[in-house]
């Protein structure tokens, strides 16, 4: 009994949050900074050939001649067809981009279309992508639209005959009747737009400047001045699993990690606290453009734990001496069912024991999967660890659910429903839940500025009963109701 009373308080004392933190936090995610995220900033593409034909495109291509869809039989694995009278799945090509005009086509099971064996045959079979897997997309120019595929024997995608795609044509012609020409349909225009579509997109001769110019100007010492005047006490900052690498493996470019001090010490300077996220992961954890993807798969996995942890491991031996570090989060939006809750607890436990390998005062942020999940899945786990924060991200949009309610049901929704939800992860032994996403866009339309008011004010009073506290998304944004610091400026926002 002697040996617990002694060893009781010392737990606590262990456990116990550092009173620096000045938790709940106040905080806002500095996104697409130095994770882009092309929705937030599309001028940011205005300079950039073709950019509409970026790294995870998804394109059909309709035989003029023939009046049906390319597809790749059974979605790979086999021949080229033009039978298709209609297009899903199977008519639909991801472009990896190799230049402004040069691509890759992967195909519904993940293969490449390529030339067998240097010939003429137009298959789907190769797992990775060569010389004999890339094309030219030639446009026609008077409508875009319009398009000629020129294989790496340099002659031109034909469809012969519904049944046989060759890639022998070596004619100019631009006629509907021309067995060479194909109607190009963009299916997802501008889905995908991150930081491998823009750095590969600009290619390596542009794209250090670019985002150079970007890190400088997006993101300065004036803003947290700003941030801390405005009450806020903390940011979120996203960040990519490249950042260790210098130089970075391509298309990514150096000059993220030196961005990222600067925050550190703009942070103290103004008494604020750094959240450093990884929130795009190498492989991609749910298939997002913010999650680094080229083209939109989700195949981050087992064999991606040991490289994700060593990037935690880099971050928290650089950051955990620095006094604005207030906490590492492992992973952002891991998508259920693409990643099982076996492997994400798998890799959590790594990344925690990472940190904590350099600090035993930053707190660990374990993020919720997306999809089909169960929003108390972590409870048990994050409950044997230290200083450990669940974070959820709650937002009045994505769902159908929201698409017909007026502005007073969406703030009814905070008032009730994210009540409930946060009440339903929130124990009295667990770890801490932070609400590390929120906005004050919603989707009703005519919405005035007091209902927006209102709106924001309801998830501050709500979110604000988080242990961990909540950061906006974002800081700034070409959209106006979910830059924080437009909301601010413009009166519909006072912390």
């Amino acid at each position: 009994m002697a040996y617990y009373l002694l060893v009781f308080p010392l737990l606590l004392l262990f456990c116990a949050p550092s009173p620096s933190l000045a938790q709940p936090f106040k905080a806002v995610n500095l996104g697409n900074w130095l994770v882009n995220e092309g929705w937030m900033e599309p001028s940011l593409y205005d300079g950039m050939p073709n950019n509409d034909l970026l790294d995870g495109t998804q394109v059909r291509f309709f035989s003029t001649r023939l009046q049906k869809y390319l597809c790749s039989e059974n979605g790979g694995g086999t021949i080229l067809v033009a039978n298709r009278p209609s297009a899903s799945d199977w008519e639909t090509f991801r472009l990896w981009r190799i230049s402004e005009t040069y691509f890759n086509f992967r195909v519904f099971n993940k293969q490449f279309v390529g030339l067998e064996d240097q010939g003429n045959k137009v298959t789907a079979v190769s797992d990775t992508a060569g010389n004999p897997e890339t094309f030219q997309i030639i446009r026609k120019n008077d409508d875009r639209s319009i398009v000629r595929l020129q294989a790496s024997n340099g002659q031109f995608l034909q469809a012969i005959s519904e049944a046989l795609v060759t890639a022998d044509y070596v004619g100019s012609g631009w006629d509907d009747g021309d067995p060479s020409v194909f109607k190009m349909t963009i299916v997802n225009p501008n889905a995908i737009r991150g930081e491998y579509q823009l750095t590969n997109g600009y290619g390596p001769d542009r794209a250090p400047q670019v985002l150079q110019d970007h890190w400088n100007s997006y993101i300065t010492d004036e803003d947290f001045r700003f941030m801390s005047a405005n009450g806020l006490n903390a940011v979120r900052i996203p960040v990519g699993w490249w950042i260790p690498c210098d130089p970075p493996p391509k298309p990514f470019v150096s000059g993220s990690l030196k961005a990222l001090d600067n925050a550190f010490t703009w942070a103290q300077e103004y008494g604020m606290k750094v959240i450093v996220d990884l929130h795009a992961i190498q492989g991609s954890q749910n298939g997002n453009g913010h999650s680094g993807t080229r083209d939109g798969y989700q195949e981050w996995g087992d064999s991606n734990i040991q490289d994700t942890v060593a990037v935690i491991d880099f971050l928290a031996e650089r950051y955990a001496n620095n006094t604005s570090l207030a906490a590492i989060e492992l992973m952002n939006e891991p998508m259920a069912p693409g990643i099982s809750l076996d492997t994400l607890k798998e890799y959590y436990q790594a990344g925690y024991d990472a940190v904590r390998k350099y600090t035993q005062d930053a707190y660990v942020i374990l993020s919720n999967r997306l999809g089909n999940a169960d929003a108390k899945e972590l409870l048990s786990f994050a409950s044997s660890l230290h200083c450990v924060a669940i974070d959820v991200h709650y937002y009045n949009l994505f769902s159908d659910s929201f698409s017909n309610m007026n502005a007073q049901q969406n703030i009814d929704f905070i008032h009730n429903q994210r009540s409930s939800d946060l009440d339903t992860v929130t124990t009295a032994n667990g770890p801490s839940i932070f609400v590390g996403e929120w906005t004050g866009e919603w989707e009703v339309n005519g919405a005035s500025m007091q209902d927006y008011q209102n709106f924001a004010e309801a998830q501050i009073e709500v979110y604000g009963r988080a242990q961990f506290g909540w950061a906006y998304w974002a800081y700034k944004c070409a959209a106006n109701y979910w830059s924080l610091k437009w909301m601010i400026e413009n009166n519909y926002i006072k912390l």
